[in-house]
């Protein structure tokens, strides 16, 4: 479940969502070529047809041309059918700071669209209309090398976190109980990936999301992560009960489900070692702007879960573990 919506360019240069066709605005000075508003047709080997670039419009050397090519090739390489030209990279008036713009097109289609993102002095991060994004040759190392060093919730799959994918959902969010089945596709087709849970309730809208958390963090505590997991399942099949006064036994059912004593686990649940994991798991999210759930790191890349159909979900991890051997 969202928080707030996406912004175009940063679903863009996240997962193949559709481009947004609306020009940017173009600085006043130096005047980049004005890219067409017109249609493009594809040429014959269906490949868009960019606009000639002008040299006027590259007025920085930082970040460079190549810099933000390989950039692109790391967000955009798994997308076959997605074509981009980078038309330019100026100055702004804040000092450090450079404006980029690229055309992006999908193969065959009839329109190209703008995409620009600011990027910062040190050459470490990029600016969107609304959010700040790792910006170079490897844009997700830093997250997954965060998410190796402190994503410690149940987990399964290969042993080596060499491949990992972690999912942050909240026991409310019916998106999440959606997103199960994808989990058990995944965890079956990457079985050299290291899969783990972490909790993210959305407290502001799911009142018990935070209590049924801190029942499966002592759950895995107490039992493991198979048993953590059982009770997950649980508790996401009688996720309606959790908005009723029916939500203390069905948290009860979940971990006997789980082959928990539930006496134990209410116990510890309002004790600092339930609370305290789930309040670490919290942290970790946020620290990875994480703002709705269920959102999957695939190797530190972010990926809304359920906003791709499962074979494209599926050709991304293929591509960011391949850069990732």
């Amino acid at each position: 479940m969202q928080l707030r919506s996406i912004s175009c360019a940063l679903s863009a240069l996240v997962v193949a969502t559709p481009l947004c066709f609306a020009q940017s605005e173009q600085p006043s000075a130096p005047t980049p070529q004005q890219v067409p508003s017109a249609p493009a047709p594809p040429g014959a080997t269906g490949e868009p047809q960019f606009p000639p670039v002008n040299e006027a419009n590259f007025d920085t050397t930082s970040p460079s041309k190549a810099d933000v090519e390989a950039f692109l090739k790391a967000s955009w390489g798994y997308d076959a059918n997605r074509s981009f030209e980078v038309y330019g990279i100026q100055k702004t008036p804040a000092p450090g700071v450079s404006k980029v713009t690229i055309l992006a097109a999908e193969k065959g289609a009839q329109q190209i669209a703008t995409l620009t993102f600011f990027v910062t002095p040190d050459g470490k991060h990029l600016l969107t209309q609304d959010a700040v994004l790792d910006f170079g040759p490897d844009p997700y190392k830093n997250n997954y090398q965060k998410l190796q060093q402190r994503a410690d919730g149940p987990s399964r799959g290969a042993a080596a976190k060499q491949f990992e994918l972690v999912e942050f959902a909240d026991f409310q969010c019916p998106h999440c109980k959606d997103a199960q089945a994808i989990v058990e596709k995944l965890v079956q087709d990457f079985p050299q990936a290291h899969f783990v849970f972490e909790n993210f309730p959305l407290v502001n809208i799911h009142p018990m999301a935070y209590k049924a958390a801190t029942w499966g963090a002592c759950v895995a505590q107490q039992d493991g992560s198979e048993a953590f997991f059982k009770y997950a399942s649980s508790v996401f099949f009688a996720q309606n009960d959790l908005a009723g006064q029916g939500a203390d036994q069905a948290l009860r059912n979940a971990a006997t489900a789980g082959g928990a004593d539930p006496d134990k686990i209410a116990a510890c649940a309002d004790s600092p070692a339930g609370k305290g994991a789930v309040d670490a798991s919290i942290r970790l999210g946020k620290e990875l702007n994480v703002d709705e759930t269920p959102m999957l790191f695939i190797d530190g890349r972010a990926v809304p879960m359920m906003a791709v159909p499962y074979e494209q979900l599926k050709t991304i991890i293929d591509y960011q573990f391949s850069l990732d051997k």
